[in-house]
């Protein structure tokens, strides 16, 4: 019985051990999607947010003679 017992431990720890392993490339795979979305998508929303009224400001001041 205690020979048994401890055979279906083991069992238990390497099942265990085999799902902490894929549960860490998962982790590792939802961690690169967010750096990707942040890079692809995120940044350039905040790089617009200060290109566009630069863009604006210098667009308006051509029109500033016709005034």
């Amino acid at each position: 019985m205690d020979q048994e017992l401890k055979n279906k431990i083991e069992e238990l720890e390497k099942k265990i051990e085999a799902v902490y392993h894929s549960v860490e490339k998962i982790r590792k795979y939802f961690l690169l999607i967010f750096w990707v979305t942040l890079i692809t998508f995120v940044l350039p929303l905040i790089a617009l947010a200060f290109i566009i009224p630069m863009f604006m400001s210098s667009y308006m001041g051509s029109f500033e003679g016709l005034i």
